[in-house]
């Protein structure tokens, strides 16, 4: 009976999924933010912009947002940069025959690759958990922290993905894809956004 009470409460000390963030310096509201990364952003995109570099003010922002995302914690700059790579060329794939069993089958590839890396980080330690108490194992936790905005851009690549399957996106420049999904201002917090909501706004826009 001792024992039994013994494993039941390391499962319950253990249960939940591993979600513990790395405290995040650059948030919307400090001052690293307001005074220092927004205004140097913004102010690079713009002359940029004036002088007609479309191609260097989507770097900008890109490299921006990258920054932004791995001020935090540079080694899931990995992660993200590993993730766009592989649903942009999924996107590829797909995008020849959006429409077609083969392009489905692709999507289907691409979402569920996708979701298994979620799962990955989300509940790999849970799982652990839970076949220790059920087989009284003793798998030793992996202590995964949970990659910031892993969900929304991993949901938003899913829906880019069943986009480009239904015809209504494609995108040939990765740098432009790259933008999509690093965006600084909707990275962390959302919304999930569509691709052909979000990137006219950036091939028209002008500044001053």
């Amino acid at each position: 009976m001792h024992t039994t009470s013994q494993t039941l409460l390391r499962y319950r000390t253990t249960l939940r999924p591993s979600i513990r963030l790395s405290r995040f310096s650059v948030l919307f509201s400090s001052y690293e933010f307001i005074f220092a990364f927004l205004p140097v952003t913004f102010c690079v995109y713009a002359l940029l912009c004036r002088r007609k570099f479309a191609r260097a003010s989507v770097a900008w922002l890109v490299l921006a947002s990258l920054f932004f995302y791995g001020w935090w914690n540079p080694t899931y700059l990995v992660l993200i940069l590993f993730s766009m790579g592989a649903n942009f060329l999924l996107g590829k794939r797909i995008q020849p025959q959006a429409g077609a069993p083969g392009g489905r089958r692709w999507m289907v590839v691409g979402v569920v690759l996708n979701l298994l890396l979620l799962g990955f980080f989300k509940y790999a330690d849970f799982f652990l958990s839970s076949a220790n108490f059920v087989s009284g194992a003793e798998y030793p936790a992996l202590n995964i922290v949970l990659p910031l905005a892993i969900s929304f851009f991993t949901f938003q690549q899913i829906a880019y993905l069943v986009d480009v399957y239904r015809g209504q996106a494609e995108e040939y420049e990765f740098l432009h894809y790259a933008l999509f999904v690093t965006f600084f201002p909707q990275l962390i917090a959302g919304p999930i956004v569509h691709h052909r909501e979000m990137l006219p706004q950036f091939n028209n826009i002008e500044i001053g």
